[in-house]
Formats: C-alpha cells, sequence, structure tokens
C-alpha cells in the first residue's frame, strides 16, 4: 500500500477538514467488524442501513445524528435484582457496541424500526433546490447593424 504524507497535504490545503478526517480514520486504526450491518439503496436517493442487533430491545440502542455523523450505540441493559445467566456456551454476541457512519452532504434520518433482530435505519438524500443544478437560459440579441453614412 502506498504512504501518503498527509501532514504535508495539511499545511497546503484549506477547507478540507473532512476529507483529511475521513483519510485518518479509514487508513488508521483495526477494522470494526460488529454487529455487521448492510447498506442498500431503495431509490434513487433513499437507502436503507440494516445492523444486526440480535439480543437488543429498542431500549437498549440508541441513534444519533451530529453534523455529518450517524453514530448506533448498543448497550444491554441489566434489570437491577435480576442475576446474570451462565452460559455453557455463547454464541450469540451480545457486547455493548459503538458504530460511526460518515454521512454525505444533504443526507438526513428519516425513521428507524427494530424488526426481527434488525435496526432497519432509512436515509434521504435531499439536496436543496439552490444547491441543484439548474438552466440559465441564455437572452439572443437581434444582431444590431450598423449604418455607416457616406460623407457629403
Amino acid at each position: 500500500m502506498r504512504q501518503y504524507d498527509l501532514p504535508s497535504l495539511y499545511r497546503s490545503t484549506i477547507g478540507f477538514d473532512r476529507l483529511f478526517n475521513i483519510l485518518d480514520q479509514v487508513s488508521g486504526g483495526e477494522a470494526q467488524s460488529y454487529p455487521p450491518y448492510n447498506i442498500e439503496r431503495v431509490g434513487e436517493n433513499a437507502y436503507r442501513l440494516t445492523v444486526a442487533a440480535a439480543g437488543f430491545a429498542s431500549e437498549d440502542l440508541s441513534i444519533e445524528v451530529k453534523e455529518n455523523a450517524l453514530t448506533l450505540r448498543g448497550e444491554k441493559k441489566v434489570a437491577e435484582g435480576s442475576r446474570k445467566p451462565e452460559f455453557v456456551y455463547q454464541g450469540i454476541a451480545a457486547r455493548a457496541f459503538e458504530r460511526r457512519f460518515q454521512l454525505a452532504d444533504f443526507v438526513q434520518v428519516t425513521g428507524a424500526s427494530l424488526e426481527n433482530g434488525l435496526l432497519h435505519i432509512d436515509l434521504v438524500r435531499e439536496v436543496p433546490e439552490a444547491k441543484k443544478p439548474r438552466q440559465i437560459p441564455i437572452n439572443g440579441r437581434a444582431s444590431q447593424v450598423i449604418e455607416t453614412k457616406k460623407a457629403a
């Protein structure tokens, strides 16, 4: 893999902070694999994020959107006074997790639901009218003919 000298880029660019933060996150750290998830396109500007949240109830999960970051957290809440189960084998991971997703500009979370151990989060890209491409009409002028008069 190629090595890039990001600090030299930091010194010579302005306004690309978000891009460099994403590059830092991708290049460093270990790959996060829990919980597994799918991202699917369900329309031209609509997406659905599906997270495998087996064993979690809706009150054990939290979804937060701050700026362009979507953060999912899950933590099993143990009722006070209840005893912890004693497993002979535990194959279903119910450990606490925090998973972050970078959202593109103008992507909004429109809803979330928990069905059969799957957390579905619906997202829509809503580009403001002022940011959409628009056609600029070209006003045509009739060509002006300049008449020259002969000197008398």
